[in-house]
């Protein structure tokens, strides 16, 4: 498949495509969610973080959702999402079930990765 017709399928322009591909700039996820099923590929062909170091973030570009798409789906406000994913509140049983099953992955390992947000160094990215 041409670039061309990749914009033109996933309505993203060209020049977008192009800055992806040379490394100028990153996709937002939803654009990225677009051109891979176009593709017929998951995003984890493409967005390489192993299972052990994902962030619940990770988890959710993964999915290929927005915070937004996210935390709709999830009946939550998104920036109580956004504060699980950056470990700075508590995730109950509730919220990780949630969570865990719109991600498509398992309560542990979704827990596993708020804890790595919660345990990181000051001034590291979650």
């Amino acid at each position: 498949m041409t670039m061309s017709d990749l914009a033109r399928i996933t309505g993203v322009a060209g020049s977008t495509i192009y800055a992806w591909e040379s490394g100028r700039a990153t996709p937002q996820v939803d654009k990225l969610a677009a051109a891979m099923k176009v593709l017929g590929s998951p995003i984890e062909d493409v967005v390489l973080i192993p299972r052990e170091r994902r962030f619940p973030g990770d988890w959710r570009v993964l999915g290929g959702l927005t915070q937004p798409q996210l935390a709709a789906a999830a009946g939550m406000a998104t920036s109580t999402l956004q504060t699980i994913e950056r470990g700075e509140s508590v995730l109950s049983d509730e919220r990780a079930s949630v969570l865990s099953r719109l991600l498509h992955t398992t309560e542990d390992e979704y827990r596993a990765a708020w804890r790595r947000a919660r345990e990181r160094p000051p001034g590291a990215p979650a």
